[in-house]
C-alpha cells in the first residue's frame, strides 16, 4: 500500500493535468466515473493516502488499496480501474485501486492539519489525539489515519526504531519528551521517505523494515506478522527499543 510520501510525489507528477479539460473517460470503476468527461481539473490534491482531483461540484478520492498502481501518459497492459485522457494523447491511469465520488467542497471532507506532509500539519493537535488514547499501543496510533494521515507500516516500523520506542508501548505510559518524538519523527521520516523515495534509494535506508539485525547494536530483530488492533507487521529491537507500559 502506498504510503502519504508516494501519494505526494504522484500529486506532483500529476500536477499538470490541473487546469486541463478531461476528454475521455474509460474503465472498470463501477461510479459513474462518466460524470468527469468534458469537466476541467481544477486542482491536483492529496490528502494523507487519498490522491485527489478537484473538479467545480464534486472531487474524485483515488485510495491504491494494498496493490494499487499508476501510469501517466503511459499504459500498463492491463485493465485500468479509470482512465482519464487529455489533449495532445496525454493521460492520467489508475489501476487496482479504489475510485470514489466526493460531492461538493473537499475542505468539507478532510482535515487538512491531519496530515503529516501537509503545510497546515498541527502538531499540537496530534499530542491531543494520542492523550485521548492512553491505552492505545504507539504502533496501532501511529496508523490512525485521524492521528497521522499518509503514516504507514513502513514509517510506523522505522519512526518507533528512530525514537527508540517498543512498538507495544502504550500512548498513556509515555513520558512527555517521547510523546513529543513520536509526532515530529511521524512528520519528518515521512519526508526523509518522499526524498529517498524520490531517489530511488528508500529500501537502502531501511533500518528494521524487512531487516533481520539492529544497526544501532547488532542486535537480532524481533519480528511479527501481526502486531496490535492493526494486525500489521511489525520489526523491532528489544535491545534498543524501550518499552512503556
Amino acid at each position: 500500500m502506498p504510503e502519504g510520501p508516494s501519494i505526494v510525489i504522484l500529486r506532483e507528477a500529476a500536477a499538470k493535468f490541473a487546469g486541463r479539460r478531461v476528454l475521455s473517460v474509460s474503465g472498470n470503476s463501477t461510479q459513474d466515473i462518466q460524470r468527469m468527461r468534458n469537466l476541467t481539473v481544477v486542482a491536483v490534491r492529496s490528502w494523507g493516502k487519498h490522491f485527489l482531483l478537484q473538479f467545480p461540484r464534486f472531487s474524485v478520492r483515488i485510495h491504491m488499496l494494498l496493490f494499487g498502481s499508476y501510469r501517466i501518459d503511459e499504459d500498463k497492459g492491463t485493465p485500468p480501474r479509470l482512465s482519464l485522457g487529455f489533449s495532445k494523447g496525454e493521460a492520467l491511469n489508475f489501476y487496482a485501486c479504489s475510485v470514489r465520488f466526493l460531492e461538493g467542497d473537499l475542505d468539507d471532507h478532510y482535515e487538512w492539519s491531519g496530515d503529516v506532509m501537509s503545510d497546515d500539519w498541527d502538531p499540537a493537535a496530534a499530542r491531543r489525539k494520542l492523550r485521548a488514547r492512553p491505552e492505545a499501543l504507539a504502533a496501532d496510533v501511529l496508523l490512525d489515519q485521524n492521528v497521522f494521515a499518509g503514516v504507514g507500516n513502513i514509517i510506523k516500523n522505522e519512526v518507533l526504531h528512530r525514537i527508540r520506542l517498543h512498538p507495544e508501548s502504550t500512548v498513556g505510559a509515555l513520558p512527555a519528551r517521547k510523546l513529543g518524538q513520536l509526532v515530529t519523527q511521524a512528520r519528518d521520516y515521512s519526508f526523509d521517505f518522499y526524498h529517498w523515495k524520490k531517489a530511488f534509494q528508500l529500501k537502502k535506508h531501511y533500518q528494521v523494515h524487512t531487516r533481520t539485525i539492529c544497526p544501532r547494536d547488532g542486535t537480532r530483530l524481533s519480528y511479527r506478522k501481526h502486531l496490535g488492533a492493526a494486525q500489521r507487521r511489525a520489526f523491532w529491537c528489544d535491545t534498543c527499543q524501550r518499552f512503556y507500559g
